[in-house]
C-alpha cells in the first residue's frame, strides 16, 4: 500500500504512543480530584500545558483541551456568537471552511445570524478587499482556515487581522488544522485557533484551542467539573502528555521535515506537468504537503477508486466532505464545474519516501491508460 492520505490523518508516532502509555500508567487519578492521586494528576496536567502552551507562544491558561478541532471549531465560533449576541449578529467567512465550521454557521445562520461569505481569488486566498468592504460594526466574528485542506492555500491571516484592527467588538479565529508545523503560525492578534493533533502524527481524538485570555466563550458542553470553565468534563493527562510530545516533534522539525516534503512535491508537479490531460490545481504558493490535481475527462472519484484497486490511497475533497459534489475549492481557482467534479488530493509526509512517488507515477499512467478515452 502507498498511503498519500496524510492530511485525512497520520499514522501515530511511536514516542507519541510511547508518552501516551506511560502516563495512563503513571497517573490513575483523575485531575480534579482532591486525593494525592488527583493533585499528581494534575500538577502533571499543569506540566503538559505549560509545555504546549510554551512551543505554541501563549500563556498556558489559553490553552483548552477539546476531543479534534471539529469540537475546537464548534466552541470557537458558537462560542464567540452566542457571547456577543448583545453586540451584534453578523459573521463573515468562506465558502472552504472546514465543515465543522460550515456546519456551525448554518447552525447559527437559523437562530437570526446573518452570515456572508466572502470571495476567494483565482489563486485561493480570500480577497482582503472585500471582507474589509463587508466588515460591520455589528460583525462580531471572522472564521478563516489557516490553509485550505483540498489545495494547500496558505492565507493571508496578517491581512485579515490588520483589516479588524478598526473593529474592536469582531473577533479572528482560525482553523489551523492543517497549517500546525507545516507553515509558521502566530497567535499575537487572533483570538481563538484550533488544531487537531492526528495531522500531525499524534493520537486521534485530542485537539487544542487556543483562547486569548480574557475573552469570553459561551460553552458547548454543559455540566460536569473540567480544566476550564468554557469545556466540561474530565481532562485526559494522557492525550495532553501525547500532545505536547506530537508538537514537540513536528515543531522542532519542521523545517527537516517539510524539506523533505517540498522535494517529494517538486518531483510530482514535473512528472504530473508533462502531461497535457493533467491540470495541477494547488498554487504555487501552496504548502508542500498538499498537492490537488484534475485528469481531464475523468471524475475525481473514478480516478481514486481506479489508484485504490491499485494500492494508492488519495482524497477525493476533505475527508470530511459530501461525496459526488464539485470541490467549492477548485472551482473558486478553476471557475471550472468540469474541473471541479475531476479534481483529487494527493497529501504527503516526512514519512512519505522517493521510491512511493516513484511507484505512484507508474500507477498512475496505468489509471491514466485505463480511465481516459
Amino acid at each position: 500500500m502507498i498511503y498519500l492520505d496524510y492530511a485525512a490523518n497520520t499514522p501515530v508516532d511511536p514516542a507519541v504512543l510511547e508518552v501516551f502509555c506511560a502516563a495512563e500508567r503513571a497517573h490513575p487519578g483523575n485531575p480534579n480530584s482532591a486525593h494525592q492521586a488527583g493533585r499528581a494528576a494534575r500538577q502533571e496536567l499543569d506540566r503538559c500545558t505549560a509545555g504546549i502552551a510554551s512551543l505554541l507562544g501563549c500563556l498556558p491558561e489559553e490553552i483548552l483541551y477539546t476531543s479534534g478541532a471539529s469540537e475546537s471549531n464548534n466552541l470557537a465560533v458558537k462560542g464567540i456568537a452566542h457571547a456577543a449576541r448583545h453586540v451584534g449578529r453578523h459573521i463573515l467567512s468562506t465558502a472552504l471552511e472546514h465543515p465543522s465550521v460550515g456546519g456551525s454557521l448554518t447552525a447559527l445562520q437559523q437562530q437570526g445570524y446573518e452570515i456572508d461569505l466572502v470571495d476567494m481569488g483565482r489563486d485561493g486566498t480570500v480577497d482582503v478587499d472585500q471582507l474589509r468592504s463587508l466588515l460591520r460594526r455589528d460583525t462580531v466574528l471572522v472564521s478563516l482556515c489557516a490553509v485550505d485542506s483540498e489545495l494547500g492555500t496558505v492565507q493571508p491571516i496578517g491581512a485579515v487581522a490588520e483589516a479588524l484592527r478598526t473593529f474592536p467588538d469582531c473577533r479572528l479565529h482560525v482553523d489551523a488544522t492543517q497549517a500546525l508545523g507545516k507553515t509558521p503560525l502566530c497567535l499575537d492578534r487572533v483570538d481563538t485557533m484550533s488544531f487537531a493533533l492526528h495531522k500531525l502524527h499524534g493520537l486521534n481524538g485530542s485537539g487544542l484551542l487556543f483562547k486569548r485570555s480574557g475573552l469570553v466563550l459561551e460553552p458547548q458542553i454543559h455540566g460536569g467539573a473540567g480544566v476550564s470553565l468554557y469545556r466540561s468534563g474530565t481532562p485526559t493527562l494522557a492525550l495532553a502528555a501525547a500532545a505536547w510530545k506530537a508538537l514537540e516533534l513536528a515543531l522542532g522539525q519542521e523545517e527537516a521535515r517539510t524539506a523533505h516534503v517540498r522535494a517529494l512535491n517538486r518531483r510530482l508537479r514535473e512528472a504530473l506537468s508533462r502531461r497535457p490531460e493533467v491540470r495541477i490545481n494547488s498554487p504555487a504558493g501552496a504548502i508542500p504537503h498538499i498537492l490537488n490535481l484534475s485528469v481531464r475527462g475523468v471524475k475525481g472519484a473514478d480516478f481514486q477508486r481506479a489508484l485504490d484497486r491499485r494500492g494508492v490511497c488519495v482524497s477525493v475533497k476533505s475527508a470530511c466532505s459530501v461525496e459526488g459534489t464539485p470541490s467549492k475549492a477548485v472551482y473558486a481557482v478553476s471557475r471550472d464545474r468540469r474541473t471541479a467534479l475531476s479534481s483529487w488530493r494527493i497529501s504527503l509526509s516526512h514519512l512519505t519516501t522517493e521510491a512511493e512517488i516513484e511507484e505512484f507515477l507508474q500507477v498512475f499512467d496505468a489509471c491514466c491508460k485505463e480511465l481516459i478515452p
